[in-house]
């Protein structure tokens, strides 16, 4: 490892994000959670596609 994080871990991360927010959704609604977990699969898919256009 040469101490970058690969940009397809940013994917992964942000499909995650969706999949807790989907599921938090479904389970208590529109809560700060919700929100918040959306918030970070957002700037997450916004960070790979940062990461493989600019490099």
């Amino acid at each position: 490892m040469d101490g970058e994080i690969p940009a397809v871990w940013f994917l992964i991360s942000s499909f995650g994000f969706i999949l807790l927010s989907y599921i938090q959704y479904k389970k208590a609604g529109k809560s700060l959670e919700t929100i918040f977990l959306s918030c970070l699969a957002i700037i997450f898919l916004i960070s790979y596609f940062i990461l493989v256009f600019t490099s």
